[in-house]
């Protein structure tokens, strides 16, 4: 099996794990009476620092530095929080969807863009002193 695709096995497995947690936790949060986006904003900053460890060390194997690892995920979480509330703003509140369905269109949608972003810009390859790749 290539890097990428054992890499796309690990992010799926952890992803999956963590989402399917959190999206339960989100459900029940808003049952008990959080908006919509409120709820999304808590579940997303608890699965974003429960994912650094996971798919740093387990998903993409990454040595280099962890400072630079650690502010180029916030900076990929950035925009994955932006995309899944500019996601709920326009799928629930403007066009009135159910955002228990938009949620759950949601995770995937930023699953992916984050899987390209940590693959290439949070955890990419580094050189070790030989001039190998990881």
């Amino acid at each position: 099996m290539g890097k990428p695709l054992l890499q796309l096995l690990r992010y799926g497995v952890v992803g999956v794990v963590t989402n399917l947690a959190l999206y339960l936790f989100y459900l029940l949060i808003t049952y008990l009476g959080i908006e919509p986006k409120m709820a999304m904003t808590i579940a997303y900053v608890v699965g974003a620092l429960i994912g650094f460890v996971g798919h740093r060390q387990w998903t993409f194997s990454h040595k280099g530095a962890l400072l630079g690892s650690g502010a180029r995920y916030c900076i990929a979480h950035f925009f994955g929080y932006l995309i899944n509330f500019l996601i709920l703003l326009t799928f629930v509140d403007t066009l009135g969807y159910s955002h228990r369905l938009v949620q759950a269109a949601a995770i995937i949608v930023v699953a992916g863009f984050l899987f390209v972003t940590f693959r290439y810009f949070v955890f990419p390859k580094t050189e070790h002193r030989g001039g190998n790749h990881e």
